[in-house]
């Protein structure tokens, strides 16, 4: 059975090239890159190269690139290095729980937070964030690309009201990477984070740009790490492996392999809307090339998972994060979905090296198990009745 993987927002394979980076730093190359031996020098010329990879790929300085473990680092490090009690955060009710949940913790020590929401189409309204903006707002922080709809925000006008105000932004970019061209200084963030496994490079490692200047406390402390931004003996074979992973993301935005990735997630889309019942959520809005979020009305979501994994199709309910969560996407529900039609929806996202064979395999077994569920479900049979 040909099996399509459609769940590239909760991971991504090792691209053959990434894997060839990072394999000489577990074995031969495995120095402490603080070291100052040879074996440490090699290992630190190494997080030196991803480094130099890492600032063309965020268009920023070498020294405001600050390697972690990932995005909710990234992200966590960003609203606790610069939030304090007695200090306001804006933020938006449809962001990562990396994000929301440390806008809570914030909270829940003094700060004032306010969560904006989003339009019908999953956008953020930039009037809305202005709007918000009082005498002691800190920081602004909204993600650049939703990974539930896809949905890219306007970060740059952002930006813009933030640099008018004086008050610093963050930009959660973790599943905006590789998928759109980052510029820094055109986005007018201070800080913006992502993380490799979503960009086929490897788990558990990520980067954080921190504009220079910017009085951004760290969290994980201990050593002289990173500048002294972030403590912890350099993961070296993940971050070669970022690096490489940034370097082919680069690649790819100018290959056509985005516009490519475009045709395969409108085909996609297209077909599945063949279905009575079916629609997009956030398809009126901007999105990012793999990206569709289709609502099966009458149908329990996570039981189509389950009947499409059986089929050989990979799929995702929403955030990986809340898998095995009976709660309804908050995403969803911010955007002004009721219950059941958040419960009804599916995130099909396509990796990088999707091709028309897994969109026929989605196309094969969708309807039949579509309509498998509504015989048997209980709203179905209670409408026909």
């Amino acid at each position: 059975m040909h099996r399509a993987y459609m769940d590239a927002n909760a991971t991504t394979p090792l691209l053959p090239e990434v894997m060839e980076a990072m394999r000489p730093f577990w074995m031969e190359d495995f120095g402490n890159a603080s070291s100052i031996h040879r074996q440490g020098q090699r290992a630190r010329t190494a997080v030196d190269r991803a480094r130099e990879a890492l600032a063309e790929f965020f268009y920023c300085r070498e020294s405001e690139v600050v390697f972690n473990s990932g995005g909710t680092e990234g992200d966590n490090t960003a609203l606790f290095g610069l939030v304090r009690p007695g200090d306001h955060l804006i933020t938006t009710a449809i962001e990562h729980s990396a994000v929301l949940r440390a806008a809570e913790r914030l909270e829940e020590h003094g700060a004032e937070v306010t969560f904006v929401p989003p339009l019908a189409n999953g956008l953020i309204d930039p009037a809305a964030i202005r709007e918000a903006i009082r005498p002691n707002t800190r920081l602004i922080s909204v993600m650049l690309a939703n990974n539930e709809t896809g949905v890219l925000q306007p970060v740059e006008e952002m930006g813009k009201i933030a640099a008018e105000t004086g008050v610093f932004f963050h930009i959660d970019a973790v599943q905006g990477a590789g998928k759109v061209a980052f510029d820094v200084r055109r986005f007018g963030c201070q800080l913006l984070s992502i993380s490799a496994h979503k960009m086929h490079g490897p788990k558990g490692v990520g980067a954080l740009y921190v504009r220079r200047g910017t009085p951004l406390e760290p969290l994980v402390v201990g050593g002289s790490h990173e500048r002294r931004q972030r403590a912890g003996t350099e993961n070296v074979p993940g971050i070669v492996g970022l690096g490489r992973a940034a370097e082919l993301a680069m690649a790819c935005l100018e290959d056509g392999t985005i516009a490519r990735m475009t045709g395969l997630r409108d085909r996609l889309e297209k077909g599945i809307l063949k279905l009575s019942d079916t629609g997009v959520n956030g398809g009126g809005a901007p999105r990012v090339a793999n990206t569709t979020n289709i609502r099966f009305e009458q149908v329990e979501g996570e039981a189509l998972v389950i009947a499409l994994d059986l089929k050989g199709v990979a799929v995702s309910g929403g955030s990986a994060c809340h898998s095995g969560s009976t709660e309804p996407s908050h995403v969803l529900m911010a955007m002004g979905l009721d219950k059941n039609a958040a419960r009804a929806s599916l995130r099909f996202s396509l990796l990088r090296t999707a091709t028309e064979a897994d969109v026929d395999q989605v196309l094969s077994v969708v309807p039949e198990a579509v309509e498998h569920l509504r015989a048997i479900s209980p709203v179905a049979a209670g409408t026909a009745g």
